[in-house]
């Protein structure tokens, strides 16, 4: 590899680190280019092609992740666990959730409630987290 690709993997790992620690914060383009000190356009390309899905849907995919942990594991509502990751509409957040996970939060903390009883955390948390890779409906895990 390269220097000039070591270095901008470097930059877009600092710019995915800061998305992974501040998921809950107010988090656009603009501030996460200037973490990866590139241009705004450079990033969203740089970004896409380094991981495999723009930094917005990263964002609201690590944000999912965390509500499926809050509901799996707290008794919050549902739109206290909305606006404690980071979205500032429960109806965004509902959507958002259903096309990651293949169910609504509701639905989900019902279902998950039952299925981790005896299960090996690290196990339940693999199987439980959502893909990369595609929507719900193309995980084959549904």
């Amino acid at each position: 590899m390269n220097r000039a690709v070591e270095e901008s993997n470097r930059r877009m790992l600092r710019a995915r680190d800061a998305m992974d620690r501040d998921y809950a914060a107010p988090l656009d383009v603009r501030a996460l280019a200037r973490i990866a000190h590139v241009s705004e356009a450079h990033f969203i390309r740089t970004f896409r092609a380094t991981f495999g899905e723009t930094p917005h849907r990263y964002l609201q995919r690590r944000r999912v992740e965390r509500a499926m942990a809050l509901l799996r594991e707290t008794g919050l509502s549902v739109t206290d666990i909305c606006l404690a990751v980071g979205f500032t509409s429960l109806g965004t957040f509902s959507r958002t959730f259903r096309d990651i996970v293949g169910r609504s939060p509701s639905a989900y903390r019902a279902a998950a409630r039952g299925t981790a009883a005896g299960v090996p955390t690290c196990f339940a948390k693999a199987w439980l987290r959502p893909s990369s890779f595609g929507e719900a409906g193309q995980t084959g895990r549904d």
